[in-house]
């Protein structure tokens, strides 16, 4: 777990130098790791190869994609944007990010359960 931890973070690392935050803008770049690794997080148990080995699910769930997530820097975002007095944006994001996380976790729900009937459809066949 700690393996997939250190990349998850490496990775998140190399987005955030890629696409940096201003500090005074909406922070992007935590914004879609954040929404992306809830999706990614949530999809996982579509994949067979991790229902198949046990020690996937820890190594790419807690380990990969919550080195990938954020919410420290989240959190300290939001409490940046408050300090410069940035309110509205600051309510904004931790809003924002609440929903659109959410969102990607229920897009990733109504995925899988797709999926599953798919599957179910092609064993009946």
């Amino acid at each position: 777990m700690s393996l997939g931890g250190a990349a998850g973070a490496c990775a998140r690392y190399l987005l955030a130098e890629l696409f940096p935050e201003t500090g005074t803008g909406f922070p992007w770049a935590t914004f879609t790791i954040n929404v992306v690794g809830s999706l990614a997080l949530t999809l996982l148990l579509t994949l067979g190869v991790v229902r198949r080995h046990g020690w996937l699910l820890p190594l790419l769930g807690p380990g990969l994609l919550g080195g990938f997530t954020t919410f420290s820097a989240y959190s300290e975002q939001a409490r940046a944007l408050l300090a410069s007095g940035s309110v509205l944006l600051a309510g904004s994001y931790l809003l924002g990010t609440l929903g659109a996380c959410l969102g990607a976790a229920s897009l990733s729900f109504r995925l899988r359960g797709r999926t599953a009937a798919e599957t179910t459809y092609e064993a009946d066949q």
